[in-house]
């Protein structure tokens, strides 16, 4: 057991049980447990609010030597339910760090789970897909943190975009980017224009707003309820849909949003924002077995000689057979699967089911930030009508 720290055990659904050290908070908390297969970046999968819900499970075999740092928080706070590691580095050694992952996960208040077989835990969900779990450093009798389990909420037909999206309207521009220091690893735009965008949050992550800034807009980010009425009045050039947690079928407020804005301005998504712009040209999502989550996934363009590496986090994903029964081509195919990575309503919008900001991972899909600009500066309001 590593030094200072605490009996604690995670329970699966199906009865399987792990014992391990505690780390973090104490006490009894449940999840979805996933794994994600980055090998660097623990911060910002911790931070990014589409893990909101999820006990996440690191393949790389030691986390928290790099400690934590203010710079590469995706968002005000961790939002998994759960971490669970391999080996728990006891000190950091990062020339940006100011604190350990340990003392970060204490402030607030996530518990964490190490000397976990993390192979074993991986290859089992792989197996058997997502389920839900339970960690404790109280109840450690097995059965009864397996009933724990069971009885938590599903990740299927909860709508989680609400419970992490902003309560209000907030302006992200150059002044935010200049105030932190902060320079993305992004080509600048060929002109000085500027374009007014519309972010809808569900679930936003920080650097999806500094290269939005970067590629040359000035953003509003909304609430997830807003109207179409208020974006389309609000004077923008353009909308985005964020990435976000869960299931994207009940978050029938953006999908009816984005319904009534297609055609009146440009529209990008982004992970959930590119399931709802599924849902608003008619496809369906589905539920993935243990879904995409990591910093190595390949993505075919279609019509290009290009492969690309992509950063990932999703459980549900557009159903192939029925995007093919509506307008929208498919743009990017996942080499693993072949399920869908992109969308496109050329001339109107587009989506991706991966994360271009690569936060963490890597630059390969940047390009689509520059797509957007150049989408808001040839576009022209068209009488497009979803029928469903």
């Amino acid at each position: 057991m590593t030094r200072g720290l605490r009996v604690t055990t995670l329970a699966l659904e199906d009865g399987t049980i792990f014992r391990g050290a505690g780390f973090g908070a104490h006490g009894t908390f449940t999840g979805e447990v996933c794994f994600n297969t980055s090998l660097t970046g623990y911060q910002e999968v911790l931070t990014d609010p589409s893990y909101h819900g999820q006990i996440v499970t690191m393949t790389a075999v030691q986390i928290g030597n790099t400690g934590v740092n203010a710079e590469d928080e995706q968002a005000p706070r961790p939002w998994v339910a759960g971490f669970v590691v391999r080996n728990l580095s006891e000190t950091y050694s990062s020339w940006r760090a100011n604190g350990s992952l340990d003392d970060y996960l204490i402030r607030h208040g996530i518990p964490g789970i190490a000397e976990v077989d993390t192979r074993r835990l991986t290859r089992h969900i792989r197996d058997q897909g997502a389920m839900r779990g339970a960690i404790s450093d109280e109840v450690l009798d097995g059965s009864e943190l397996v009933d724990r389990a069971r009885a938590s909420r599903s990740m299927v037909g909860l709508d989680l975009a609400a419970e992490v999206s902003t309560r209000e309207p907030y302006s992200w521009g150059p002044a935010e980017l200049e105030a932190r220091g902060i320079a993305p690893a992004l080509e600048p735009p060929a002109d000085d224009e500027r374009f007014r965008v519309a972010a809808l949050d569900f679930g936003l992550k920080r650097n999806i707003l500094d290269l939005l800034v970067a590629s040359g807009c000035d953003v509003t980010v909304l609430p997830a309820r807003t109207s179409a009425d208020v974006i389309l009045e609000g004077g923008y050039q353009g909308l985005f849909l964020s990435n976000g947690p869960g299931d994207p079928e009940p978050v029938t407020y953006g999908v009816e949003t984005v319904r009534s804005v297609l055609g009146r301005l440009p529209v990008f998504g982004i992970c959930l924002g590119h399931q709802i712009l599924g849902l608003a040209v008619g496809a369906r999502t589905f539920k993935l077995p243990f879904g995409h989550r990591g910093g190595n996934h390949p993505v075919k363009r279609t019509g290009h000689d290009r492969v690309e590496i992509t950063c990932q986090n999703h459980g549900f994903a557009v159903e192939p057979h029925s995007l093919q029964e509506t307008a929208a081509e498919l743009t990017h195919v996942n080499l693993n699967d072949g399920t869908v990575e992109g969308l496109a309503l050329p001339g109107v919008a587009y989506s991706v089911q991966y994360h271009p900001e690569s936060a963490p991972g890597p630059h390969d899909s940047r390009y689509l930030f520059h797509d957007f600009r150049q989408l808001m500066k040839t576009f022209e309001v068209t009488d497009t009508h979803v029928s469903v």
